[in-house]
């Protein structure tokens, strides 16, 4: 799991083209968001996508609601 400092996010040129993907993953983040945004469970993300565990899937959660929080206040 990644610590505070570290996001779960990464983003390089040589990965995807620069595409956000989960942190040592090929799996594209929009790649999730479309799939909640598509009334598909986290369940069914993760069949479709097992090198991504239920623990980073959360984490990301936790970490994009976090960041939500702050600009709201």
């Amino acid at each position: 799991m990644a610590t505070a400092k570290q996001s779960l996010v990464t983003s390089t040129p040589d990965i995807l083209g620069g595409t956000p993907v989960f942190r040592g993953k090929r799996v594209p983040v929009q790649t999730f968001i479309e799939y909640l945004e598509g009334g598909q469970s986290i369940d069914e993300f993760l069949d479709g996508f097992p090198t991504v565990t239920r623990e980073e899937v959360i984490a990301f959660l936790e970490e994009a609601k976090a960041r939500m929080l702050a600009v709201a206040s």
